[in-house]
């Protein structure tokens, strides 16, 4: 009879916390698409990642932006440095420390590197080492989440995204159960130091990369599973479409190849449970709770897709095996390597080109 007085009284105080606890976040009911298969079809899945191969000694914290440059790769971590690593990750260099976390990196034809810092904000670094604050609020509304950046080709502009004006880094979870549409694309004219707002209600604004000719700027939507475009030129200009809609699932940080292809990273496939609570508010609140106590239901795995012009996939690398690569938040292509970069992992890995696109 005590037992089950105490048994009575834990479901009651479990149920309480579910529904009681004071939480931020305001869930928006919305309705996804359903998620596609990854049984069969042109996500099913496979363990062609599994060929990648580990670059350095496994000693970072989250190497998630990369730029390739000669025969270096720079990266930002978790801790805030700024690193510059051979390819074979055995000789480094520390390049500065943002005090934040660099989760984007360009660099302007004038030599700058340019960081999207999700804590600082647009900041540059120059060549003697100097940091450089950029931009941290664009029509009166500061930067929560600055998260990826790309230069055009005359280094007049740096697009750039904020993925949540409301969640600050290390809330993306928050901020994506929220649904609240608060990213933002932006453009930051290097000339004037000012940052206009190309497009808003994003849900959380990610990724960022310019397509042929500057013709146009894609940005990844990560709680709404879909690629939005901006047109920069052409009798589009000024207007945006979807690029691709209804991804397998979460889009993080996008690449393209300078001539003919993208490359996307997924943070990890879409979750059935966020999905199926996706109309229910109230049932989103209770996850909130709940995964304050209990892990993040986030299946481990290597995730990537390559997408044509047109936005058709047209390679589609997975790994689900155990000591599998990810989550995978970049992926890269420089030369004959496709270059994957990791919020979370220790080092960064990279494939062979053609075996990514056999």
């Amino acid at each position: 009879m005590r037992l089950r007085r105490v048994l009575l009284l834990l479901i009651i105080l479990v149920i309480a916390f579910l529904l009681l606890m004071p939480t931020k976040v305001q869930p928006v009911a919305w309705k996804p698409s359903a998620a596609p298969s990854l049984s069969d079809g042109v996500y099913a899945q496979n363990h062609r990642l599994k060929a990648s191969k580990q670059i350095g000694p496994g000693d970072i914290d989250g190497p998630e932006a990369l730029l390739l440059e000669g025969d270096y790769l720079i990266t930002g971590l978790h801790d805030g440095r700024l690193i510059r690593t051979s390819l074979d990750g055995k000789q480094r260099q520390v390049l500065s420390d943002t005090g934040g976390r660099p989760l984007g990196l360009a660099r302007h034809p004038n030599g700058l590197l340019v960081v999207a810092d999700g804590v600082k904000g647009l900041l540059s670094l120059d060549a003697q080492g100097q940091l450089i604050p950029l931009a941290t609020e664009a029509n009166g509304v500061p930067f929560g989440f600055t998260d990826d950046v790309a230069i055009d080709k005359s280094g007049h502009y740096a697009y750039f995204s904020d993925a949540s004006s409301r969640w600050g880094y290390g809330h993306d979870g928050e901020a994506i159960i929220e649904h609240g549409g608060d990213g933002r694309l932006l453009r930051y004219d290097f000339q004037t130091g000012k940052t206009s707002v190309l497009l808003d209600k994003l849900e959380f604004a990610n990724g960022v990369t310019l397509g042929p000719d500057d013709a146009y700027v894609l940005v990844n939507e990560t709680g709404a599973y879909r690629i939005s475009r901006y047109w920069l030129s052409g009798p589009k200009a000024g207007t945006h479409d979807l690029f691709i809609d209804n991804l397998p699932g979460l889009p993080d940080n996008l690449a393209f190849n300078g001539s003919n292809r993208f490359w996307v990273a997924l943070y990890a496939p879409r979750s059935a449970l966020l999905d199926g609570t996706a109309g229910h508010p109230w049932l989103r609140k209770m996850i909130v709770r709940a995964l304050t106590v209990l892990p993040k239901p986030v299946e481990k795995r290597g995730f990537v897709l390559g997408l044509d012009l047109e936005g058709k996939v047209i390679a589609n690398l997975q790994d689900a095996s155990s000591g599998n690569y990810s989550p995978i938040t970049t992926a890269r292509e420089y030369g004959d390597w496709l270059y994957l970069g990791s919020l979370k992992a220790t080092h960064m890995a990279r494939l062979p080109l053609a075996e990514a696109l056999k």
